[in-house]
């Protein structure tokens, strides 16, 4: 078993201080959901570094806007934007067949939180659809843009992922009771293990994938959640030391840890909080990764039933 890694920022640090100094001149990088929340932040702290981003956004107009917005704060005008929802398995890979010459950052980073019950077209659980299928499709549709010079895959999941492995006997709920939380944990599991199997296929192909928490941060994540729910929630989950909330400067810290450090350069499979590897999650306890998480057999079983509803492989 590889040192645990740790770097020298922590749950303070914003997204512009893990970036200081580093040059991503000539990199190019895509941000799902760079319109809103962490995303913005992401993009932000990208564009201060010298690389060219794209927001990945399903609002474009909301996408030209932080684009513009983030230009003049940075001073760098290669912030573009493209259309992109994860809902859609045309959308996904139309953004990917539209892509052109290498990709050397992506940030899985959009997702939806909590919704109540909703199916796709397909039948499929919005959730999963969204914060895996999504994601999953994108990724390998863009294998031969990461492959061209080596490249880093960066998913944003949650401590969330405790609240449920991935079920692969029912993931879409068709022959149990829907349970928001569930739902949302076992997609966020999904987001861990895919970067456990993508380091064991993709090692020989320079790609590495890593997953991350960002903390709590208030941000549209949270529409499907009533205020008092979420309040309720935010107590529960820290029990006698209530959860500390952060900023979304501070929330898209550790993605850029996972997307600039050199210490985490060939790794994959990783599950950082705060800038830092995280330790094994302990029964009761709301911080760590859960061992269903990283275990490289479901990350197998997940490839396999991913393939197989999607009808994409690289």
């Amino acid at each position: 078993m590889s040192e645990r890694i740790t770097t020298p920022f922590g749950f303070g640090s914003t997204a512009l201080e893990v970036v200081e100094g580093v040059d991503l001149s000539g990199r190019r990088a895509v941000v799902t959901g760079g319109a809103s929340g962490i995303g913005v932040e992401t993009v932000r702290a990208l564009a201060a570094a010298g690389a060219e981003v794209t927001i990945a956004a399903r609002d474009v107009e909301a996408g030209q806007k932080v684009a513009a917005e983030v230009s003049a704060s940075t001073g760098n005008k290669a912030v573009l934007v493209a259309p992109l929802e994860l809902t859609s398995q045309e959308s996904v890979k139309a953004f990917a067949a539209a892509w052109d010459g290498p990709l050397h950052l992506l940030i899985n980073n959009a997702g939806v939180m909590a919704s109540p019950l909703t199916r796709t077209p397909e039948g499929w659980e919005l959730q999963f659809a969204t914060n895996h299928f999504g994601h999953f499709t994108l990724t390998l549709g863009l294998f031969d843009a990461l492959r061209a010079e080596g490249a880093r895959v960066v998913n944003v999941s949650s401590s969330g992922h405790l609240s449920s492995p991935v079920v692969f006997e029912d993931i879409h709920f068709e022959r149990r009771e829907y349970d928001r939380w569930q739902a949302y944990g076992q997609s966020k599991t999904a987001n861990v293990l895919f970067g456990v199997e993508a380091g064991r296929r993709w090692a020989s192909e320079g790609i590495t994938m890593n997953a991350l928490m960002p903390g709590g941060i208030l941000t549209a994540l949270q529409r499907h959640i009533s205020q008092e729910e979420l309040q309720a929630r935010i107590k529960l989950r820290g029990g006698d030391n209530p959860l500390r909330l952060k900023t979304p400067e501070q929330g898209a810290a550790t993605t850029l840890v996972l997307a600039v450090s050199p210490l985490v350069e060939g790794r994959s499979g990783l599950y950082f909080e705060d800038c830092n590897e995280a330790l094994p999650n302990t029964e009761g306890m709301t911080n760590g990764v859960a061992a269903y998480a990283v275990d490289p057999e479901a990350a197998a079983q997940l490839w396999k039933a991913s393939e197989e509803t999607l009808k994409v492989q690289a």
